[in-house]
Protein backbone atom coordinates (compact mmCIF):
# COMPACT_ATOMS: atom_id res chain seq x y z
CA UNK A 1 0.00 0.00 0.00
CA UNK A 2 1.43 3.37 -1.05
CA UNK A 3 0.90 6.52 1.00
CA UNK A 4 2.15 8.89 -1.67
CA UNK A 5 -1.33 9.70 -2.84
CA UNK A 6 -3.11 12.37 -0.76
CA UNK A 7 -6.43 10.74 -1.70
CA UNK A 8 -5.59 7.58 0.16
CA UNK A 9 -4.84 9.39 3.47
CA UNK A 10 -7.81 9.81 5.73
CA UNK A 11 -8.72 13.32 6.94
CA UNK A 12 -7.90 12.34 10.55
CA UNK A 13 -4.46 11.06 9.55
CA UNK A 14 -3.86 14.15 7.42
CA UNK A 15 -4.79 16.38 10.36
CA UNK A 16 -2.50 14.38 12.67
CA UNK A 17 0.33 14.57 10.10
CA UNK A 18 -0.16 18.34 9.76
CA UNK A 19 -0.09 18.67 13.56
CA UNK A 20 3.10 16.63 13.75
CA UNK A 21 4.63 18.65 10.94
CA UNK A 22 3.76 21.89 12.78
CA UNK A 23 5.24 20.53 16.03
CA UNK A 24 8.35 19.42 14.17
CA UNK A 25 8.75 22.94 12.71
CA UNK A 26 8.31 24.47 16.19
CA UNK A 27 10.89 22.11 17.65
CA UNK A 28 13.28 22.88 14.80
CA UNK A 29 12.88 26.62 15.54
CA UNK A 30 13.43 26.00 19.25
CA UNK A 31 16.46 23.84 18.46
CA UNK A 32 17.86 26.62 16.23
CA UNK A 33 17.23 29.15 19.02
CA UNK A 34 19.05 26.93 21.55
CA UNK A 35 21.95 26.48 19.13
CA UNK A 36 22.20 30.24 18.55
CA UNK A 37 22.08 30.89 22.31
CA UNK A 38 24.83 28.32 22.82
CA UNK A 39 26.94 29.94 20.09
CA UNK A 40 26.46 33.36 21.73
CA UNK A 41 27.41 31.94 25.11
CA UNK A 42 30.48 30.31 23.59
CA UNK A 43 31.52 33.61 21.96
CA UNK A 44 30.90 35.46 25.25
CA UNK A 45 33.07 32.94 27.09
CA UNK A 46 35.89 33.27 24.54
CA UNK A 47 35.70 37.08 24.85
CA UNK A 48 35.70 36.76 28.66
CA UNK A 49 38.82 34.58 28.56
CA UNK A 50 40.54 37.07 26.21
CA UNK A 51 39.64 40.03 28.48
CA UNK A 52 40.86 38.15 31.56
CA UNK A 53 44.11 37.31 29.79
CA UNK A 54 44.59 40.96 28.79
CA UNK A 55 43.83 42.07 32.35
CA UNK A 56 46.36 39.59 33.71
CA UNK A 57 49.00 40.82 31.23
CA UNK A 58 48.25 44.44 32.20
CA UNK A 59 48.64 43.55 35.88
CA UNK A 60 51.94 41.79 35.17
CA UNK A 61 53.19 44.78 33.14
CA UNK A 62 52.15 47.11 35.93
CA UNK A 63 53.94 44.99 38.54
CA UNK A 64 57.03 44.77 36.32
CA UNK A 65 56.99 48.55 35.80
CA UNK A 66 56.68 49.09 39.56
CA UNK A 67 59.64 46.82 40.28
CA UNK A 68 61.75 48.42 37.55
CA UNK A 69 60.94 51.88 38.90
CA UNK A 70 62.19 50.76 42.32
CA UNK A 71 65.40 49.44 40.75
CA UNK A 72 66.03 52.60 38.67
CA UNK A 73 67.52 54.74 41.49
CA UNK A 74 69.97 51.93 42.25
CA UNK A 75 70.86 51.64 38.57
CA UNK A 76 71.24 55.44 38.32
CA UNK A 77 73.60 55.49 41.30
CA UNK A 78 75.62 52.62 39.85
CA UNK A 79 75.85 54.42 36.49
CA UNK A 80 77.02 57.64 38.16
CA UNK A 81 79.61 55.72 40.17
CA UNK A 82 80.97 54.06 37.03
CA UNK A 83 80.93 57.36 35.12
CA UNK A 84 82.94 59.11 37.85
CA UNK A 85 85.52 56.38 38.42
CA UNK A 86 88.87 58.04 39.20
CA UNK A 87 91.45 57.58 36.43
CA UNK A 88 93.89 55.82 38.75
CA UNK A 89 91.24 53.17 39.59
CA UNK A 90 90.02 52.38 36.04
CA UNK A 91 92.24 49.29 35.68
CA UNK A 92 91.27 47.98 39.11
CA UNK A 93 89.63 44.54 39.20
CA UNK A 94 87.08 45.93 41.64
CA UNK A 95 86.02 48.65 39.15
CA UNK A 96 85.89 46.07 36.36
CA UNK A 97 83.58 44.01 38.55
CA UNK A 98 81.30 46.99 39.22
CA UNK A 99 81.16 47.72 35.47
CA UNK A 100 80.25 44.07 34.83
CA UNK A 101 77.45 44.24 37.39
CA UNK A 102 76.14 47.40 35.67
CA UNK A 103 76.22 45.62 32.28
CA UNK A 104 74.37 42.63 33.70
CA UNK A 105 71.72 44.89 35.19
CA UNK A 106 71.35 46.74 31.87
CA UNK A 107 70.97 43.43 30.05
CA UNK A 108 68.33 42.21 32.50
CA UNK A 109 66.34 45.43 32.23
CA UNK A 110 66.55 45.36 28.43
CA UNK A 111 65.31 41.75 28.36
CA UNK A 112 62.35 42.83 30.50
CA UNK A 113 61.40 45.42 27.87
CA UNK A 114 63.13 48.54 29.18
CA UNK A 115 64.54 50.84 26.51
CA UNK A 116 66.53 54.02 26.97
CA UNK A 117 65.17 57.26 25.53
CA UNK A 118 67.72 58.99 23.31
CA UNK A 119 68.34 62.58 24.35
CA UNK A 120 71.61 64.46 23.71
CA UNK A 121 71.67 65.76 20.15
CA UNK A 122 67.98 64.99 19.65
CA UNK A 123 65.18 67.50 19.19
CA UNK A 124 63.28 68.14 22.45
CA UNK A 125 60.00 66.19 22.62
CA UNK A 126 57.65 66.88 25.54
CA UNK A 127 56.30 63.35 25.12
CA UNK A 128 59.54 61.78 26.36
CA UNK A 129 61.67 64.65 27.68
CA UNK A 130 61.33 66.88 30.71
CA UNK A 131 63.17 70.19 30.23
CA UNK A 132 64.80 71.18 33.51
CA UNK A 133 66.80 74.03 32.04
CA UNK A 134 67.05 76.17 28.90
CA UNK A 135 70.68 77.03 28.19
CA UNK A 136 72.29 79.34 25.66
CA UNK A 137 74.15 77.32 23.08
CA UNK A 138 75.58 77.29 19.57
CA UNK A 139 73.34 74.29 18.91
CA UNK A 140 70.02 74.80 17.12
CA UNK A 141 67.21 75.98 19.38
CA UNK A 142 65.25 73.08 20.83
CA UNK A 143 68.12 70.60 20.58
CA UNK A 144 69.00 68.72 23.76
CA UNK A 145 72.51 69.65 24.89
CA UNK A 146 72.77 67.68 28.14
CA UNK A 147 70.99 64.92 29.99
CA UNK A 148 70.54 65.23 33.74
CA UNK A 149 68.70 61.91 34.17
CA UNK A 150 68.05 59.16 31.65
CA UNK A 151 64.51 58.45 30.58
CA UNK A 152 63.02 55.05 29.81
CA UNK A 153 60.14 53.29 28.10
CA UNK A 154 58.89 49.88 29.15
CA UNK A 155 57.44 47.90 26.26
CA UNK A 156 56.94 51.14 24.35
CA UNK A 157 55.23 52.97 27.23
CA UNK A 158 56.92 55.87 28.97
CA UNK A 159 57.91 55.01 32.55
CA UNK A 160 60.25 57.94 33.17
CA UNK A 161 60.86 61.04 31.06
CA UNK A 162 64.46 62.06 30.48
CA UNK A 163 65.42 65.21 32.39
CA UNK A 164 67.32 67.38 29.93
CA UNK A 165 68.89 70.76 29.23
CA UNK A 166 67.62 72.32 26.00
CA UNK A 167 69.44 74.79 23.75
CA UNK A 168 68.13 78.31 23.26
CA UNK A 169 69.47 81.11 21.09
CA UNK A 170 72.12 83.38 22.58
Amino acid sequence: MSLNDDEKISPENKEAADGLKKKLEEEAKRSEEYLNNWKRSQADFINYKRRESELFEDMMDSAKAGLIMEIMPIYDALSIAVKHTPKEMEKSEWVKGIRQIKLQLEDLLRKKGLEEIRSVGEKFSPDVHDAVEMTESEKPEGEIVDEMQKGYKLNGKLVRAAKVKVAKKK
